[in-house]
């Protein structure tokens, strides 16, 4: 009584090994078996949740809403907008001025300009040029457009000055004078004194006494002192 048949086509009476060829009875069902694919299994969708305040969807563990800033956690809802939170800034007033405590006169002296042997024709005496000084450090020269030079202290019209001259500093109560490597020095003398003679050596601060003269140019003589009341209220 035949009992199988092989992969082969043999009847068997065994169920487990053909009679006839000796091949296994289910040989051929099980690469069949094994060649069917695993169908895939799609990832489950995150879980949503809608804010209650702006109905904008988040996900199910979002902590706050990103459009309006609903806390889901407490049910907090979002603070109002305030006219603090504007995102211009509220006008700024201006600083007042600074007040000059010091000014520098420039004058024309003759009488150095009389040592100097210059060709220029030296101007008009008359009353000095006031700069009010607000910085601590200043320049004295005459300004140049092409090398980006604007001293404050001007001394554009005495063509004997250099363009960067000499630098003034302070600490708020006392002045000093450097050569900056002028080309006719930088001379400096009391008022009750001769004429200087000597330039003071370039790179080097001079600190300058009370009634000192700061000679410089063809004819420029330049005073720093203290500002006077008046000249303080007219800066105001």
């Amino acid at each position: 009584m035949t009992a199988a048949t092989c992969p082969s086509g043999h009847p068997s009476v065994s169920a487990d090994y053909c009679d006839v060829c000796g091949l296994p009875i289910g040989a051929a069902a099980t690469p069949a078996a094994a060649s069917i694919p695993t169908p895939a299994v799609a990832a489950p969708a995150p879980a949503l949740q809608a804010c209650p305040n702006c109905s904008e969807s988040a996900t199910a563990d979002a902590l706050f809403c990103e459009s309006c800033g609903y806390d889901f956690t407490t049910g907090t809802m979002p603070r109002p907008a305030s006219p603090l939170d504007l995102s211009t800034p509220p006008p700024v007033s201006p600083a007042p001025p600074l007040t000059a405590d010091w000014v520098v006169e420039r004058w024309v002296d003759p009488d150095w300009y009389a040592v100097q042997q210059s060709d220029d024709p030296c101007p008009s005496p008359g009353l000095p040029v006031v700069v009010p000084i607000t910085a601590k450090s200043v320049l004295v020269g005459r300004p140049s457009k092409s090398r980006g030079i604007s001293p404050e202290i001007d001394c554009g019209d005495d063509t004997g000055v250099s363009r960067r001259q000499a630098q003034l500093t302070t600490d708020g109560q006392r002045w000093w004078v450097e050569d900056l490597q002028s080309s006719n020095g930088t001379y400096v003398a009391p008022s009750s004194s001769p004429l200087p003679e000597d330039p003071i050596p370039p790179g080097q601060r001079r600190e300058l006494n009370e009634d000192d003269r700061i000679y410089v140019g063809a004819w420029t003589r330049l005073v720093v002192r203290k500002a006077t009341p008046e000249e303080q209220a007219g800066q105001a």
